[in-house]
């Protein structure tokens, strides 16, 4: 696999999203995940993406067991500032982005990976009640101190990011792209393009919606967020979407190929760096074969038509948690 650059960071054109394999989609497998990861490691997809909130904590320490005797294949990527209680809802879990936590949450992640460093630290959301100076401050410590080598942030908006890396460099900025959501392609993307920074992708597939291997909510394993937590996916939304769905899979069908590669290949086009999930060998397989596909701007347009923004019903989060996006 070709790599890519995240400012002075180089990766793997397409990584690997680790998050389902322990919280949110369902039940996870740990001896099927670690294949995942090394089946992934061995088609040269090197980037792994993961956050202390995950679990919460779990899937740090998976993806740290995974990866013990391979560190040095890995670009490792982990996260931190969302404090989840497991009891309290989604709306309720707080932010905190003070220097102090900034500190404790490195060493905390750290331990947890069981490395000496992380290679690229993200603020997950930004904390609107610290100055983003403070926080990427204490994120450019960790850099000084050998722990991180290169920050990010997640979800943030076109101001802060010009303010965030005025005091270090930025080398990414994660936040969901894909086929249906594009609100980034305003500020966020001309932003990081005119300051050098790169784009990582999450959920690059619409959470597993462009792959078209859903086609009832009977196919969602019990506990899944997505029918719970995710707009998109909710009764009468879900029916909408899934027309869009085959559109692209009949674009696909033409290039005898998967809508899930598809899907993907369009992301690669926009010169992000995608880090679909997967729990599983045989999608790792599928997805990172997506990133030899080269598709002429007519090809690519006829694919961004498949799946209109304006058409897509349903907005990406719950409306309680909209307004920690883009800050």
């Amino acid at each position: 696999m070709e790599n890519r650059r995240l400012g002075a960071l180089e990766v793997s054109a397409q990584g690997l999203g680790c998050m389902g394999m322990s919280d949110f989609y369902g039940p996870g497998d740990e001896s099927e995940s670690t294949a995942t990861i090394h089946r992934a490691l061995d088609l040269g997809v090197t980037f792994l993406d993961t956050a202390d909130m995950y679990g919460p904590f779990t899937n740090e320490e998976l993806v740290g067991r995974a990866i013990r005797d391979r560190r040095d294949e890995v670009v490792l990527a982990t996260k931190f500032a969302i404090v989840r209680d497991p009891g309290l809802p989604r709306s309720q879990w707080s932010l905190r982005g003070d220097p102090e936590y900034v500190r404790q949450a490195a060493d905390a992640s750290l331990r947890r990976l069981g490395t000496n460093h992380i290679d690229l630290y993200y603020q997950h959301r930004v904390d609107p009640k610290v100055p983003i100076e403070d926080t990427v401050g204490a994120m450019a410590e960790l850099v000084e101190q050998g722990k991180v080598r290169h920050i990010g942030l997640s979800e943030a908006g076109a101001e802060t990011i010009r303010r965030a890396h005025a005091v270090h460099p930025v080398a990414a900025v994660q936040t969901e792209w894909s086929l249906w959501s594009r609100d980034i392609e305003d500020e966020v993307v001309p932003t990081c393009r005119e300051l050098g920074i790169g784009i990582v992708a999450y959920s690059p597939l619409g959470r597993g919606f462009l792959t078209g291997r859903y086609t009832s909510k009977d196919d969602f394993a019990a506990g899944d967020f997505r029918l719970v937590g995710q707009p998109r996916f909710a009764d009468g939304n879900f029916d909408r979407n899934l027309a869009l769905v085959e559109s692209l899979r009949e674009v696909a069908r033409e290039h005898d190929v998967t809508a899930a590669q598809i899907a993907l290949a369009w992301v690669h086009h926009q010169g992000a760096v995608p880090i679909p999930g997967t729990k599983r060998v045989k999608y790792v397989e599928e997805n990172a074969a997506a990133a030899d596909l080269r598709l002429t701007e007519a090809q690519l347009a006829r694919i961004a038509a498949a799946v209109p923004p304006d058409a897509v019903a349903g907005t990406r989060y719950p409306t309680e948690v909209l307004p920690s996006l883009g800050r």
